[in-house]
């Protein structure tokens, strides 16, 4: 005789917060449409113990300048587009990306070190280009990470642009920009839940609303301590389902950031022959970074192959089971 095997669930008392990037031109911005993540109130992709009303998203990364340090694999993969971002950002968005990653790296000091009103200038550029929001980033640079997300938050106001990155030891400035121009903020902190915690304490006590802030937990690359990453990721996870407030927060990874810059994504000479074909090796170790951050909770992977976009898309579609 057939049995009935009951599947065990786990109910959770806590929910991740929706945040919502972008605004529209009825909401002071002049988007098509908005892309909200979090909301989840069950572990990643188990819509059987609970909702996922916002399923995590792919955003595309788009430099300023050609990236000078980038794999030929990239490049080529990119073509001409890596030449102007705009041109970059309308072709990523062909191919399915939900949000662009633009990072403005030639305000980089020891680089070209554009001024905060060229940097301004772009992102006004690529927002009149394509309608998808927008999350920016500053060269990396503490000092003039402020003085150009400031000039970027002033230019876009109203945009509700998500900008980064905000680390305890540099984060007023930032926080105070997106306060007084409407935008989300990223907090970043090196693979520790207890510091992450109290980063967005910080953030929150400047009058920011947990709403308003994304969770960059460091992406550890695959081989490159990917497992510390997505402990930590599984731990503020757990949190955040158990109902603390501090880490109900949604997750980003800038997974194409890490995967392309490890040597086996890279290195096309001196390897072992049975490592194969750089080109199908690099997109590999991207994809499955990307994978495995979407299971520890990612909300947003940040990739940069242009053909990682549509694959990683199609996981999503396949892990929400549509």
């Amino acid at each position: 005789m057939p049995v009935t095997v009951e599947v065990p669930t786990e109910k959770w008392a806590g929910k991740v917060i929706e945040v919502k990037l972008g605004a529209t031109k009825e909401e002071g911005g002049s988007r098509a449409g908005t892309v909200t993540v979090g909301g989840e109130t069950t572990l990643p992709f188990l819509t059987f113990e609970g909702g996922i009303p916002n399923q995590p998203v792919v955003a595309a990364e788009v430099w300023d300048v050609e990236p000078a340090d980038w794999s030929p694999v990239l490049l080529e993969a990119w073509g001409n587009a890596v030449k102007d971002p705009v041109v970059w950002a309308q072709q990523a968005a062909a191919l399915g990306a939900k949000l662009i990653a633009l990072k403005l790296r030639s305000t980089d000091p020891d680089g070209q070190n554009a001024s905060p009103a060229e940097a301004a200038a772009t992102v006004k550029r690529v927002l009149a280009a394509v309608d998808l929001p927008l999350l920016v980033y500053g060269p990396g640079q503490a000092e003039k990470d402020n003085d150009v997300l400031v000039a970027v938050a002033e230019a876009s106001a109203g945009e509700r642009l998500a900008l980064g990155l905000c680390e305890q030891s540099n984060y007023r400035t930032i926080v105070a920009a997106c306060l007084g121009n409407g935008h989300v903020a990223i907090g970043r902190a090196p693979i520790d839940v207890n510091m992450q915690k109290q980063l967005n304490i910080l953030m929150s006590d400047m009058g920011l609303p947990l709403d308003r802030i994304l969770m960059d937990p460091t992406t550890g690359g695959l081989g490159y301590g990917i497992e510390y990453t997505y402990s930590v990721m599984e731990r503020l996870r757990f949190g955040a389902l158990q109902g603390d407030r501090m880490t109900q927060l949604p997750l980003i990874n800038t997974v194409g950031e890490e995967a392309w810059r490890q040597k086996e994504a890279k290195a096309a000479e001196g390897v072992p022959e049975a490592w194969g074909d750089l080109a199908k090796r690099g997109l590999s170790w991207e994809m499955l970074t990307a994978t495995s951050m979407l299971e520890a909770g990612s909300d947003i992977v940040v990739l940069r192959h242009p053909n990682s976009i549509g694959i990683i898309n199609g996981v999503i579609a396949k892990l929400m089971g549509r």
